[in-house]
C-alpha cells in the first residue's frame, strides 16, 4: 500500500496540476467511444497499452475477458447495457492475452477445486476448451493457453451478439465489434478475423461472422 499511496500523492501534486483543466471537464460528464471487456489480470494496463487519456475507454474487466450470454443479470450486462445506452460508443473491444489464470482453470479444472465462484464463472468460456479439444488440442500442449485465450475471444464476441441491442447497431452498422489478443512479453496485439485468423493489429477491422453461427457452442467459437 505505500507504493500506491505515493503514487496517488504525486498524481495530486505533479500530475493533476498539469491535467486539471482536462479533469475538470471530466467531472461534468464522459464521452468514451469504445468499450473495452478485458481480463482483471494485473498486467493488463489499458491506458498503457493503449496510450489513452482519461475519459477515452469504458472499461469493463473480469476474470477472462468473459460475456456471459444475454438474459443472465450480472456486471457485465449492466455494463454493457449501461453503455449502449448512456454512452456514445460506437466500438467494442474483447481483449484476451497471454498467459491468462482463468484459460489456464478452464484448461484444468482441478485446479479450481477449491475456487467454486471461478469455476462457475468458466462455464461461460467451456465452448472455447470444447473447441480446442476437438481439434486435438491438449491442456499441457505447446501454446495451449494461448489457443484457448483467442477462441475464449471468439466466443465471447458470439455471446455479445446474444444481446439485441448488440446485435441490432451490428447489423445497421453503428457499431463494431472487435477481437484482440495481447502479447504481454512481446507487447504484441493482434485482431480476430472473421474467418478465426488472427493478424497484427495495424488498423481496426471489425469481427464479422455468419449470422447463422451459434453462440455459445463450441462450432460457434471455432467457426
Amino acid at each position: 500500500m505505500d507504493k500506491i499511496i505515493q503514487g496517488i500523492r504525486h498524481f495530486q501534486d505533479t500530475v493533476f496540476p498539469k491535467n486539471r483543466a482536462l479533469f475538470q471537464h471530466l467531472a461534468a460528464s464522459q464521452s468514451p467511444e469504445t468499450l473495452v471487456i478485458a481480463c482483471s489480470d494485473s498486467r493488463i494496463s489499458l491506458d498503457l497499452l493503449t496510450q489513452t487519456s482519461p475519459g477515452d475507454l469504458f472499461v469493463c474487466r473480469n476474470a477472462g475477458n468473459i460475456v456471459p450470454p444475454q438474459g443472465r443479470s450480472n456486471a457485465v450486462s449492466a455494463s454493457i447495457e449501461y453503455a449502449l445506452n448512456a454512452l456514445p460508443i460506437k466500438d467494442i473491444v474483447i481483449c484476451g492475452h497471454s498467459d491468462c489464470g482463468a484459460m489456464k482453470g478452464l484448461l484444468h479444472p482441478k485446479a479450481l477445486r477449491n475456487m467454486p465462484q471461478v469455476r462457475g464463472w468458466l462455464t461461460h468460456a467451456e465452448g472455447a476448451r470444447e473447441a480446442f479439444a476437438r481439434h486435438g488440442g491438449t491442456p499441457d500442449g505447446h501454446d495451449a493457453v494461448a489457443a484457448v485465450a483467442k477462441l475464449n475471444v471468439r466466443l465471447q464476441l458470439e455471446h455479445l451478439r446474444t444481446f439485441p441491442s448488440v446485435f441490432s447497431r451490428v447489423q445497421q452498422g453503428t457499431l463494431r465489434l472487435h477481437g484482440w489478443f495481447y502479447q504481454i512479453d512481446a507487447g504484441d496485439v493482434v485482431q480476430c478475423q472473421g474467418d478465426g485468423t488472427w493478424i497484427p493489429l495495424r488498423q481496426p477491422i471489425p469481427y464479422q461472422v455468419p449470422l447463422v453461427a451459434s453462440a455459445g457452442s463450441g462450432e460457434a467459437a471455432n467457426a
